[in-house]
C-alpha cells in the first residue's frame, strides 16, 4: 500500500461500511500528523495495523512506540490512544467489529460455551502474517469488485487466523467430508445466484469458522474462489454456445461485463472474446 505525507493532505479519514456486513466497520488515514485521540475505548473489538511511519501507542496503564508493520489489538473497553510522535508522519488502518460476532466466531473455534468474549492478553504484535492478513482484509473490504460472500468469508478467514495465533484453542478438524462435499454441491447448484456464507452453512450444517477453514483444506480453495470457478466454468460453456459477453457475464452471477472480462482472464489467461472465438 503506497501512501503520500502531505502536510495538508489525507488527514481525513476514510470510513468503509456496509449494510450487508453490519458486524464490521473499517477506517485508514494516510497521514495521521494532525489525527490526535484522547484515552477513549469502544464496546467493540478493534484491530488495526501501522502502515507506514511510527506513533506512540497508550494501552491501559502503558505506552508503546509501533512503527510500520506493527499489529495493534484493543479488547473491548480497553482504553487507549494513538497519536503522532514529534510531527512525524504515519499512517494506519482500523478494522471495528461487533462483540458479539466476534465472540461466535470464538465459541464456533472451540471456546468456552457460555456468551463470555475471551480477551486478549497481546496489544500489540509484529507477527507478519496478522499484518499482511489484515491488510488484505481491508483491501478485499474496500474493493468494489467484491462481492458480500467474498468478504465475509475473508472476514472469518482473518480472525479465525487471529484466534488461533493469539488465543489458540486445541481443535481438530473431525467434521466428515461429506458435509464439505454438501456445501460443495449447494455452491455447484446455485452458482448463478448472489450467495450468502449462512446459505452455504446452513446447506452444509457446518457453521462459518469450520467451513472456511476445512472447505479451503479440502479443495485447496475457499467458497468464495470455488464459487466464482463455478461461474467462470459456467461462463466457458455459454460462450462455446454462442452467447453475447455481456450476456453471459449477468447469466454467470457477475455484477457487470468489465468484472466478468477481468475475472476470465485471471482463470484462463484469455479474455472471453479470445476464447469465444
Amino acid at each position: 500500500m503506497k501512501h503520500t505525507f502531505a502536510k495538508d493532505a489525507d488527514t481525513a479519514p476514510r470510513f468503509w461500511r456496509d449494510d450487508a456486513l453490519p458486524f464490521i466497520e473499517a477506517r485508514s488515514i494516510a497521514d495521521g500528523r494532525e489525527v490526535c485521540y484522547t484515552r477513549h475505548s469502544h464496546e467493540h473489538f478493534s484491530i488495526g495495523a501501522i502502515t507506514a511511519g511510527r506513533s506512540t501507542y497508550l494501552h491501559e496503564q502503558a505506552q508503546f512506540q509501533v512503527s510500520a508493520g506493527t499489529v495493534v489489538l484493543m479488547n473491548p473497553d480497553d482504553v487507549h490512544a494513538c497519536n503522532p510522535i514529534d510531527d512525524q508522519p504515519w499512517s494506519y488502518l482500523m478494522l471495528y467489529v461487533e462483540t458479539p460476532w466476534l465472540t461466535d466466531l470464538q465459541r464456533q473455534l472451540g471456546f468456552s460455551q457460555d456468551s463470555a468474549f475471551r480477551r486478549f492478553s497481546v496489544t500489540h504484535t509484529r507477527d507478519g502474517n496478522l499484518f499482511d492478513g489484515l491488510n488484505s482484509l481491508y483491501e478485499i473490504l474496500v474493493d468494489p469488485w467484491q462481492d458480500v460472500l467474498c468478504k465475509h468469508s475473508a472476514a472469518v478467514e482473518f480472525f479465525t487466523d487471529v484466534q488461533q495465533r493469539l488465543n489458540p484453542v486445541d481443535q481438530a478438524l473431525r467434521e466428515p467430508n461429506f458435509k464439505l462435499e454438501r456445501a460443495a454441491d449447494y455452491i455447484r447448484d446455485n452458482c448463478t445466484h448472489p450467495l450468502k456464507l449462512e446459505d452455504i452453512c446452513d446447506a452444509a450444517q457446518l457453521s462459518p469458522s469450520y467451513l472456511i477453514r476445512a472447505f479451503k483444506h479440502h479443495y485447496g480453495m475457499t467458497p468464495h474462489a470455488f464459487l466464482v470457478n463455478r461461474r467462470i466454468q459456467f461462463a466457458r460453456d455459454q460462450l462455446r454456445n454462442g452467447k453475447l459477453i455481456a450476456e453471459v457475464a449477468l447469466e454467470a452471477g457477475f455484477a457487470d461485463q468489465a468484472h466478468f472480462q477481468r475475472v476470465f482472464k485471471q482463470h484462463l489467461a484469455a479474455t472471453p472474446g479470445q476464447y469465444r472465438g
